[in-house]
């Protein structure tokens, strides 16, 4: 059974930082791309950040330099952190696993809300 968790979320005030972790479990972690997407209210959901089995990241532009997608392999875990958040950066973020074929898993999403 596939499963992934994400957990982090919560209220951060503007300028500050937040890591979200996505725990997966039921497939070939490793071999897998995994990436954060985020969907904020009346919008549609978005790429975040990615990164491939071999380590290779890339941002979207919104949060490019200001944020570090991780994976731990022996943990089946992949981390987002930001730093400098801003209330755009208000929204649900989802974990997204992939095997670059045609399996495609998400997790539940986990709110992360940017205010003071």
């Amino acid at each position: 059974q596939v499963q992934l968790v994400e957990s982090g979320g919560g209220l951060v005030q503007p300028g500050g930082s937040l890591i979200l972790s996505c725990a997966a479990s039921g497939f070939s972690f490793s071999r897998y791309i995994m990436s954060w997407h985020r969907q904020a209210p009346g919008r549609e959901r978005q790429l975040v950040a990615y990164i491939t089995s071999a380590g290779a990241t890339n941002y979207a532009d919104s949060v490019k330099g200001r944020s570090t997608i991780s994976r731990d392999n022996g943990k089946n875990t992949v981390y987002l952190q930001m730093n400098s958040v801003k209330p755009e950066d208000t929204a649900v973020y989802y974990c997204k696993a992939f095997d670059g074929r045609a399996n495609a898993y998400w997790g539940q999403g986990t709110q992360v809300t940017v205010s003071s």
